[in-house]
């Protein structure tokens, strides 16, 4: 089968994922990985010189610095994107095949059938709008939907599941996510000491 080229894969995903999850389900991991790691490679760099320009700028709104200080910083604030860099791009690497085999357990058991593959398929061609678009301030919130929708859709396409039981798979995961993490705001919260002694 010949693989789809790089380009109309992010136009496909973005514009008509559904015919686009068609055309790749018979494909193995390899092209979805050298897909994926480009375009969180790409993501990455943004994301980490995005954060750390609106970090420098409200620093410099609250407390203004004089040019001298901003240069001898430089190097201090390129080894923090070199960091933010790497730190997010291996948290992608990871964050891909361990999401999608937590997903993969509830798509088991909502009856798809075709193997942990095709989910890690389904999640990282689905995440291509977040890729594309996320490093952008605010719109990133809108485009993690979009992202939502259509990893929902591969799931549909490549386990040949019902659009109902793939929302159901991927809704019970995000709500244990924010189960778990109310159980662990709730206990680091009840640990902190009280901002004031109580009064007698």
């Amino acid at each position: 089968m010949e693989e789809i080229r790089f380009g109309e894969k992010i136009k496909g995903f973005l514009v008509s994922p559904v015919e686009t999850f068609r055309k790749v389900k018979d494909e193995d991991l390899g092209p979805l990985l050298k897909y994926f790691l480009i375009l969180a490679f790409v993501f990455s760099i943004l994301v980490a010189i995005i954060s750390v320009v609106i970090t420098s700028a409200r620093s410099m709104m609250l407390f203004p610095m004089k040019i001298p200080f901003m240069e001898a910083t430089m190097g201090g604030i390129t080894a923090v994107v070199v960091v933010m860099f790497v730190m997010i791009f291996i948290l992608l690497i990871i964050g891909l095949f361990i999401s999608a085999a937590i997903i993969h357990i509830f798509v088991y058991i909502f009856g798809g059938r075709k193997g942990y593959a095709q989910t890690v398929k389904a999640m990282g061609y689905g995440i291509t709008p977040t890729l594309i678009l996320g490093w952008i301030p605010i719109v990133g919130w809108f485009v993690g939907i979009w992202s939502l929708i259509v990893e929902i859709l591969g799931i549909r396409e490549l386990q040949e599941m019902s659009t109902g039981k793939a929302v159901l798979a991927v809704i019970t995961v995000i709500v244990l996510y924010v189960i778990i993490a109310a159980i662990v705001y709730i206990y680091v919260t009840s640990m902190l000491p009280a901002p004031y002694p109580p009064s007698p």
